[in-house]
């Protein structure tokens, strides 16, 4: 599985229903399954991102896929990243030669 770091801003929509942001974060890990996808963590945070998510997803497009899908709820604005594990970032340095 592949990791993904999400940084999550709420938006007009996501800020006017605040009361419920748990309960979208549980229907959120719901939808993941979806997709293929699991949400390991998520985080409320202060300063310029509001949410972290992470997540593992079996390949990129299904990533996409469930980020799109939540992204269309309106509630939030999403900019995610593909994380590397020590193990994976040393795999690729080996391909440096």
């Amino acid at each position: 599985m592949l990791t993904y770091i999400s940084l999550c801003s709420f938006t007009d929509q996501g800020l006017r229903n605040i009361r419920e942001t748990i309960g979208r974060s549980d229907a959120v890990r719901e939808l993941a399954s979806k997709f293929g996808v699991k949400m390991t963590d998520i985080h409320w945070t202060q300063g310029q991102y509001d949410l972290v998510v992470t997540v593992e997803a079996p390949d990129e497009a299904s990533a996409t896929a469930f980020s799109l899908a939540v992204a269309s709820g309106g509630n939030v604005r999403i900019q995610t990243m593909r994380a590397f594990t020590r193990e994976e970032m040393a795999a690729t340095l080996d391909k440096l030669g």
